[in-house]
């Protein structure tokens, strides 16, 4: 059965160093946000927390790189279903629950690399605690699979590759602007701040990198390893229903 999940892992890991595109895509559009939003912001200089803004929102790009690359790698399941890989894995003589355990993992670690060349970046830009860089990295790994799972769950629950971006499109910007990435959320919405799991990931990644938090950093960590449980799950039930 762990042949499976190697057989798997080691499949999403080629494609993804194959594909050099998709590394400067996924980390193309955070880098953006934090030169146009951080510095301009940081010029007029814009505090929260007690930080400048480029400090601020650091921790809340690595973390965005984290959760776009993994949510939208679910894609590769409708990928699979189009060019007929997905019945070789669906007909294979061992649980589907290994196969997806396999892909997950092996997509949350590019994810995580992908986080980790971003947090270099940001590193010749502001100044961050050097001691944070691995358990941030630890943080994005469970963000990643938590994401990945939510994504290879609507993936395999829709048929068109448009469906999938339509969902998650609907979904990803929302769980980003809400989670305390870019701003503090104002009081009126603070339910739907607490509501999105993603705030918790962006909090316990503050705290690693500027030791400031808003939530308790054990409550943090709870809270991404419950997610990434309950999505793991809720992505091999909806991929034992593919037929």
């Amino acid at each position: 059965m762990l042949n499976v999940v190697y057989a798997m892992f080691y499949r999403q890991m080629r494609r993804f160093f194959r594909a050099k595109s998709r590394l400067i895509g996924t980390i193309l559009t955070p880098l953006f946000f934090f030169l146009f939003f951080g510095m301009g912001f940081r010029a007029m200089n814009v505090r929260f927390l007690g930080m400048d803004y480029a400090t601020f929102i650091a921790p809340g790009i690595i973390v965005m790189t984290c959760f776009t690359s993994s949510f939208i790698g679910g894609v590769s399941v409708i990928w699979d279903k189009e060019f007929g890989f997905l019945k070789e894995v669906l007909i294979a003589p061992a649980p589907r629950s290994y196969a997806i355990l396999g892909r997950v993992i092996g997509d949350s670690l590019t994810s995580t690399f992908q986080a980790f060349m971003m947090l270099l970046l940001i590193l010749l830009i502001v100044k961050i605690n050097l001691e944070g860089i691995f358990p941030t990295l630890i943080v994005c790994f469970i963000t990643s699979l938590a994401f990945n799972s939510l994504g290879v769950a609507i993936a395999s629950s829709v048929r068109s590759m448009e469906g999938f971006h339509l969902i998650t499109n609907l979904l990803m910007f929302p769980l980003i602007f809400l989670s305390g990435a870019f701003y503090p959320v104002p009081d009126k919405y603070k339910i739907i701040f607490y509501m999105n799991p993603l705030t918790y990931s962006v909090d316990l990644a503050r705290y690693f990198t500027t030791g400031i938090s808003l939530i308790e950093p054990f409550f943090d960590f709870i809270v991404i390893i419950a997610s990434s449980i309950a999505f793991l799950l809720l992505a091999t039930l909806m991929f034992e229903r593919i037929e």
